[in-house]
Parts: structure tokens; C-alpha cells; sequence
């Protein structure tokens, strides 16, 4: 007796399907849909906070921010998914006239939680560093003031820096811009475990 494939769910059809849905986001990752859990009040400040502070330094530049509800295709790894936060500077290329799925971006960010910061280190990290034009990565820390950046070089290998003291900004070199962690982590409390 031979095992029968498991059907495969297409790329396009995981994007219909989430784009008419209500019911909470997913992630597709070749061919399999993963549920998304909600996030904590300290990863939503962080996320708004964020996009604040990106937007504001992108004004007059051709530089653009997303919040979560742009997803991002990866071809290579034939993931779709949504970021915490993601830019582009320059040309923004989409997946369909929709544009709601971006294939070029320039820095992805993560707030990490209990649940997804294995994830978000590891396999999801070895997807997003096959996109061309991701030259940033960014992981924050919910429970404390942490920001780990890591930066494309030449050669396509990548260089991580970390940071954990207000006073510094996190240099986000190809956007031509510095995230000062003290907005970072504005109005964020940290709890007893932290």
C-alpha cells in the first residue's frame, strides 16, 4: 500500500481566502496554512511605536511603512506571511494590482513573544534572508529594552548588532535612518519577569 500525497493548497488560493476572511490571520508556508496568535498589549505599543517613529522620519522621502495587515511574499520559500512592521525605500513592487502583498522589502521587523521568537530566529528568519532586497532585520524584545538588528553585507552574509541600553538608537543604514530605542519602547511596562 502506498501513501497518496497530501493536497497542496496554492499560494493564490491561500491569498483569496485570507483576503476574504474575518476570522483572524494565517500564514501559508509551502502549500500548509498556520494560524497567527494575537499579540500582547507591550507588542502592540511596541509595533505602533515603531511605525510612528518610522513615519515620521520617512516624511518627504520616497520611503514607505506597513503595519501588520501587509503581507509579504516570499518566493523562495513559497511563504506568505505578515510582519509586525516592514518598509521599503524606493520602487515598491506587489504580488497582484491589490497591493496588498509586497515582494521587495527593505527592513522587516519582529516583536518577539513566548510563542513565535524561536520561530521568528530561526526557520523565519532563513526565509526572509531569501528575499533580494531585505537588507535589515530587526527583533525586539517585549519584556525588556532589546533590539537585535541584523544587516546584509556585500558578500550576502549578515551582521548582527545588538542594543539595550534607551539612550541608543538602532542604525537602519539602508533607510537612511535611526530608531532611538527610548521611542521604541515608549509607554511600554515591562513586567516582574523581565
Amino acid at each position: 500500500m502506498s501513501l497518496q500525497p497530501k493536497p497542496q493548497l496554492q499560494f493564490a488560493d491561500w491569498l483569496a481566502a485570507e483576503r476574504a476572511s474575518d476570522q483572524g490571520r494565517t500564514e501559508f508556508l509551502d502549500g500548509e496554512v498556520f494560524a497567527m496568535a494575537g499579540g500582547s498589549e507591550a507588542h502592540n505599543l511596541i509595533c505602533g511605536n515603531v511605525l510612528r517613529e518610522l513615519g515620521t522620519r520617512f516624511k518627504g522621502r520616497p520611503c514607505y511603512v506597513y503595519t501588520s495587515d501587509m503581507k509579504v511574499r516570499i518566493e523562495s520559500a513559497n511563504l506568505g506571511t505578515y510582519p509586525d512592521v516592514m518598509a521599503v525605500c524606493g520602487e515598491r513592487r506587489f504580488w497582484d494590482e491589490r497591493r496588498d502583498v509586497i515582494t521587495n522589502p527593505t527592513l522587516i521587523v519582529e516583536v518577539l513573544s513566548d510563542s513565535t521568537e524561536s520561530y521568528d530566529r530561526g526557520d523565519k528568519f532563513a526565509y526572509y534572508r531569501g528575499i533580494p532586497s531585505l537588507s535589515a532585520y530587526l527583533l525586539l524584545s517585549q519584556h525588556r529594552v532589546g533590539a537585535e538588528l541584523f544587516l546584509r553585507q556585500g558578500g550576502g552574509d549578515w551582521l548582527l548588532r545588538t542594543y539595550s541600553d534607551l539612550r541608543e538608537g538602532v542604525p537602519l543604514i539602508a533607510l537612511d535612518a535611526v530608531l532611538p530605542l527610548s521611542e521604541v519602547y515608549d509607554k511600554v511596562e515591562f513586567g516582574p519577569e523581565s
